[in-house]
């Protein structure tokens, strides 16, 4: 199974603003905070803007923010932001895919690696993720 990058940081970036809620950040203190190269990563907020995972704003005073609690996130939200489908085989769906003769009942294994794999990402949140002193910071109020 093939995680990638853009997945990977994703989930980063929002684990970054998820431990600092009171305070936007930029794609630059995120990209330098994760070690994400910040061109990759402001295509990646970009993509997670438009899923409603990330909000921003303009300005001095400007940056991100979660567009979501961060126990209302998962990381299958997450990956289907950035990525799409959870797991393509060579590109296409596994949903419809069938195979003739003794390979008949590969597509229904495939199909379930994705669906224990939607399974454990659906059932971990970002703030799930965060460590203990990070979570126990008050949520953002009032900034839209």
């Amino acid at each position: 199974m093939h995680i990638s990058a853009k997945a990977d940081y994703a989930a980063r970036a929002l684990l970054e603003l998820a431990r600092e809620p009171a305070r936007p950040l930029s794609c630059e203190a995120i990209a330098s905070s994760q070690e994400i190269p910040f061109r990759f990563l402001k295509s990646v907020v970009g993509e997670l803007r438009k899923a409603g995972l990330v909000r921003s704003q303009r300005g001095c005073e400007g940056g991100y923010w979660l567009g979501r609690p961060a126990d209302d996130i998962t990381l299958l939200d997450v990956a289907r932001a950035v990525d799409g489908e959870l797991i393509t085989l060579r590109g296409e769906s596994l949903a419809g895919l069938d195979y003739p003769g003794p390979a008949t009942g590969l597509p229904g294994i495939w199909r379930q690696v994705e669906a224990d794999a939607a399974a454990v990402l659906g059932g971990t949140t970002i703030a799930a993720l965060l460590p203990a002193e990070a979570a126990a910071r008050p949520a953002r109020t009032g900034v839209a």
